[in-house]
């Protein structure tokens, strides 16, 4: 015997309550993942400073620039004092 017009609607929407069910299953599952990743540690107070503290001399130092020349403290120093900046290129 066929299968009547009702009986296969109710096979469409048990597949389509199983596919929801499924997404809400992966759904929660990705939730949990994320939930459960490690976090940092808190730590009360603040961090502590890094670098000089404003108006602190530089320690002494000499290194050679791009083009091969040695450079320190006293050759870099202008007029009104000598802000240094270190980077890194994406390039290195």
């Amino acid at each position: 015997m066929g299968k009547t017009w009702l009986e296969s609607e109710d096979e469409v929407g048990f597949g389509a309550n199983v596919k929801i069910r499924i997404a809400v299953l992966i759904s929660v599952g990705f939730l949990a993942a994320a939930s459960g990743q490690e976090s940092r540690p808190s730590t009360s107070g603040s961090a502590p400073p890094i670098g000089l503290a404003i108006g602190q001399r530089a320690p002494q130092f000499t290194l050679v620039d791009q083009f091969g020349h040695e450079q320190s403290n006293e050759t870099l120093k202008g007029p009104k004092g000598t802000i240094v900046l270190f980077f890194r290129s994406a390039d290195w």
